[in-house]
């Protein structure tokens, strides 16, 4: 489990397709604190570390991951936001995670509102029902506050804080991000659906 709230900007280093995609991360977090097996989000991601160097980390992506998020773009040089898993007594400071992407959003839209920045996204029409103003969205990991819905599409505010500690500081029109929905939204509309 994740809260969404990001704290490393890594960096693909490798890229190889063999079987599932394997990648190389580079990263700022102590190397000698994870161990084989643990969990970090990437981009919102849950991935598993297979291998250890000094500032790195190596994962493998399934085809199944691929189909499902925008990782498939990861080319060598690309900044993605990381996050490693909640430990108990942890401050939760976004909102529960699980880093099991639902699917891609599109950013149709951003534009400055003072020093923030408001973006507008569409959601793939099946996830669209799950959000709903002031609920909570994971986009690329992130923990986001939505502002509006309208049909398929939504907005988010990003403060200056959020565009300098994560990839946010780089979004444009066209760009696809991963979405995970709130998991108490999902379990609401199953028990909607079965009432």
């Amino acid at each position: 489990m994740f809260t969404g709230i990001i704290t490393d900007l890594g960096e693909i280093r490798q890229i190889e397709a063999r079987g599932d995609l394997h990648a190389r991360i580079g990263t700022s977090y102590d190397t000698g604190a994870i161990d084989i097996g643990a969990s970090i989000a990437c981009d919102g991601v849950c991935l598993t570390v297979v291998r250890l160097g000094p500032d790195w980390f190596d994962v493998d992506v399934s085809a199944e991951t691929l189909a499902k998020t925008n990782l498939g773009a990861w080319a060598p040089g690309r900044r993605i936001n990381l996050e490693r898993a909640l430990r108990v007594g942890d401050e939760l400071g976004g909102h529960i995670v699980s880093g099991h992407v639902d699917g891609v959003a599109e950013v149709m839209q951003v534009r400055q509102e003072g020093d923030s920045t408001r973006v507008t996204f569409r959601a793939p029409a099946a996830l669209a029902r799950f959000i709903a103003p002031k609920g909570s969205v994971a986009l690329n990991g992130t923990s986001l506050t939505v502002n509006e819905v309208a049909g398929t599409e939504f907005g988010v505010n990003l403060i200056p804080h959020t565009k300098e500690v994560t990839t946010w500081g780089s979004v444009a029109p066209g760009d696809s991000v991963n979405l995970e929905i709130d998991t108490l939204a999902r379990y609401v509309a199953r028990l909607a659906e079965a009432g």
